[in-house]
């Protein structure tokens, strides 16, 4: 489904606005290691924004990595109100969208590939 024009530069608003929070106003320590947030998805009629991140630079097996993104998942799942907050405020919408926090598989499939390619 094509992203609509309004979608698209309310998604990248609120990617701005998190990633500025990462930086100096969310103290959780479970999101003191980098993280990017890769994408915002706004459903057509802005009630949902479905948040990708991805922890930058974290080492170790496959499940020492699964581990740190769940802990990373819980940590904006409770700052969920905190941060919705904020982008009511900044965006100054009629109706703030609910946010839903995923993480980012994307660099995984791209390892993935990388190694299948390699064993041809």
């Amino acid at each position: 489904m094509a992203k609509g024009y309004r979608q698209g530069r309310i998604g990248e608003e609120i990617r701005r606005i998190i990633s500025e929070m990462l930086l100096s106003d969310l103290k959780d320590p479970r999101l003191d290691s980098m993280i990017s947030i890769t994408d915002v998805e706004v459903t057509r009629d802005n009630s949902y924004a479905t948040v990708y991140f991805a922890p930058i630079g974290v080492t170790g097996t496959d499940e020492e990595l699964k581990k740190h993104q769940d802990e990373v998942l819980e940590a904006f799942n409770s700052a969920k109100g905190f941060i919705r907050s904020r982008v009511g405020h900044e965006l100054k919408l009629r109706h703030t969208p609910e946010l839903i926090f995923k993480v980012d598989h994307t660099e995984e499939y791209s390892r993935h590939i990388e190694d299948i390619i390699r064993t041809l």
